[in-house]
């Protein structure tokens, strides 16, 4: 009864396990076959980054595969980073220049309202690909705050709190984040189909 989470990151898969909780489900990940090439994001959003990296994985391995493509929309950069979120200061992945470019950006800005989104692809070895997505509001402050979580977390303060992402718990986080409330919707929507199609 495997679900294989596409993502080598390890960040990103402790939240997903500690989020999405099905009874009988064994969640294993990429780092389980390392063997496989990463599947190069190209697409134009985020729902065909997680669909292509589901559907790649699912014909690579024969199990059913779930895969996430999220990231950081912020307004008065036109949603950028958006999908080039990880990689928004170029190549390799690098969280600190990612921010640090994200303030160069936004100094002198009016406004600094942002969101983060994740869409979330389940792919079936006999074909059907299903999604769901969740998004988070926020404002962008203009200095990091915190040590928990990654990425753009220090800067994100949720709408309603005072914290940024990197200032809270877990638990907290998890209940309002866009990997949260994706994975929510996902196991309420999936959740009858994985019982039975595993």
């Amino acid at each position: 009864m495997k679900l294989v989470l596409a993502t080598r990151n390890k960040h990103k898969l402790q939240e997903i396990r500690e989020i999405f909780r099905l009874p009988g489900l064994e969640l294993v990940s990429a780092l389980d076959f390392p063997e496989l090439e990463d599947v190069v994001e190209d697409g134009a959003t985020f729902e065909a980054n997680a669909v292509k990296k589901a559907v790649s994985l699912t014909q690579a391995t024969g199990f059913w595969s779930l895969a996430d493509d999220s990231g950081l929309e912020v307004d008065a950069l036109n949603g950028a980073p958006g999908v080039y979120s990880a990689r928004y200061a170029g190549e390799p992945v690098d969280y600190a220049a990612n921010n640090r470019k994200l303030l160069r950006e936004l100094e002198g800005a009016a406004t600094r309202r942002a969101r983060f989104r994740c869409v979330i692809a389940l792919a079936d070895p006999s074909g059907p690909i299903r999604t769901v997505e969740g998004r988070c509001e926020g404002t962008i402050i203009d200095e990091l705050r915190g040590r928990q979580g990654f990425g753009y977390d220090p800067l994100f303060v949720p709408e309603g709190y005072t914290q940024t992402f990197a200032e809270m718990d877990g638990p907290l986080k998890n209940s309002m984040s866009h990997r949260g409330r994706a994975l929510a919707a996902a196991e309420k929507t999936w959740g009858e189909i994985l019982r039975m199609g595993l």
